[in-house]
């Protein structure tokens, strides 16, 4: 790490770089069985290897710097959230005259400052704001997110951008992904070669879905201090509009948790449930996942040397799953997770939807949403008839879903599907249409 007085200085000192040229400028009994030492492999990762980093919280900063420490100099880092007071303990690239400033500026300032040479740009966007072109630029992409809908779209993403020759897989449009995750003491690091290993939609059934709490039980049956808050949240804060018509619920700004974290103890004292705490409140508004600063450290290094290996070539990456547990001891365990035949992300073919002509187009929306394989957030649902696209179902657009609201009581056979019939779902998981085959049942 820089130190002070050097701030200055872009130039690379004697034996900068000498921890590095160990591995790649010499031969060892863990280098790839390919790899030839020598000098080209440095020049690589300092001069041309580009790299995008997405997320700059509790794994992002960690990522930062141990990438720029290891030699990467051309870095970018997308994150669409400002600075909170309850980031300081772990986030280190922050200071408390950060708070408020977007995460990606601030961590790119304080990398650029410290570490001599090495350039990160960043993006004060979400990820679904970014393009194909800005994709491509990239030679590795690294994860550090606490949303699996944002890493199902990331894999979604760089899935699109394969090109496929008479049905082969162009290996030159392959921009690997590794992918790091944390909760409390656990973690993973994983490494994604998009159309060739194991993507995110794989594996979904290794990731819970997202706790929703009935709304009866918010409504009328309270029992827990996270179903008065989910009440305000869903249900009060639409009806009021405390700060305006047009102002949707921020969870980064003080003064709507505070509003959101009153009116919950006033519901809390109505039922006698204890335990609604500003803190609480903040957790369940934002979905606030447990963090762990030597988690983040832990996995963030495994991540960075899966970068590492895969710029120079060196050594064999990942193949292709960690598992990190430190809640009792300390346990690792790596094993290769298999591709799906039938993904609905990464098999090139559209999945089966098995149902019967009866069904009613609200069981085909229930299973999209609940079934551990797909996990979708709001699927709008389209397909082809008579040579025109029609659309079933869609929950994005008010007025569209006013008007095919009545089609969920419909029975498939009364929307005029038939058996083999093509519907196409787009949902925010991903940023592609995915293609379902209907299978009519008896």
């Amino acid at each position: 790490m820089l130190v002070d007085g050097d701030a200055g200085s872009t130039s690379d000192w004697d034996d900068r770089w000498n921890h590095i040229k160990k591995f790649l400028e010499r031969s060892g009994p863990f280098m790839h069985p390919d790899f030839e030492p020598s000098t080209e492999s440095l020049q690589f990762m300092l001069e041309t290897c580009k790299i995008l980093v997405i997320g700059a919280g509790g794994l992002g900063c960690e990522l930062l710097k141990n990438l720029a420490l290891s030699g990467f100099r051309n870095i970018h880092v997308v994150d669409m959230d400002n600075i909170d007071v309850s980031n300081l303990n772990r986030q280190f690239l922050f200071r408390a005259k950060d708070v408020g400033r977007p995460k990606a500026d601030v961590a790119a300032d304080f990398i650029n400052s410290r570490v001599p040479g090495c350039c990160v740009i960043p993006y004060f966007k979400k990820i679904q704001d970014l393009d194909e072109t800005f994709y491509r630029q990239f030679h590795i992409i690294v994860c550090g997110l606490d949303s699996i809908v944002a890493r199902r779209w990331m894999n979604g993403m760089l899935l699109s951008l394969l090109v496929y020759e008479d049905g082969v897989l162009d290996p030159s449009s392959i921009i690997p992904l590794i992918d790091g995750g944390t909760e409390g003491f656990k973690g993973n690091a994983r490494v994604i070669l998009p159309g060739m290993t194991a993507c995110i939609d794989c594996t979904l059934e290794l990731y819970p879905p997202q706790i929703n709490f009935p709304m009866c039980t918010i409504a009328s049956m309270p029992r827990l201090p996270e179903h008065c808050i989910e009440y305000v949240r869903i249900l009060q804060w639409p009806k009021e509009m405390p700060f305006g018509d047009d102002m949707a619920l921020d969870g980064d700004d003080p003064e709507h948790i505070q509003w959101v974290y009153q009116k919950s103890l006033e519901r809390a004292a109505e039922f006698s449930i204890t335990g609604v705490t500003y803190r609480l409140t903040q957790g369940v508004v934002k979905r606030i996942i447990p963090a762990v600063a030597s988690t983040n450290a832990a996995i963030a290094a495994a991540c960075a040397t899966e970068v590492f290996k895969i710029a120079s070539s060196a050594y064999l990456p990942l193949n292709n799953y960690m598992v990190f547990n430190d809640v009792d001891g300390l346990y690792t365990y790596t094993f290769e997770a298999e591709r799906k035949e039938n993904c609905s992300a990464c098999s090139q073919v559209p999945s089966d939807l098995h149902f019967s002509p009866s069904s009613k187009l609200q069981e085909v929306l229930d299973y999209l949403t609940e079934s551990t394989s797909l996990q979708m957030k709001s699927p709008a649902i389209t397909t082809t008839m008579d040579g025109k696209n029609k659309t079933l179902y869609l929950q994005s657009v008010a007025s569209i879903e006013q008007r095919t609201r009545p089609n969920l009581t419909k029975t498939l056979n009364e929307l005029g599907l038939a058996d083999g019939q093509e519907l196409a779902v787009a949902d925010v998981t991903t940023p592609q249409t995915v293609l379902f085959k209907l299978c009519f049942t008896s």
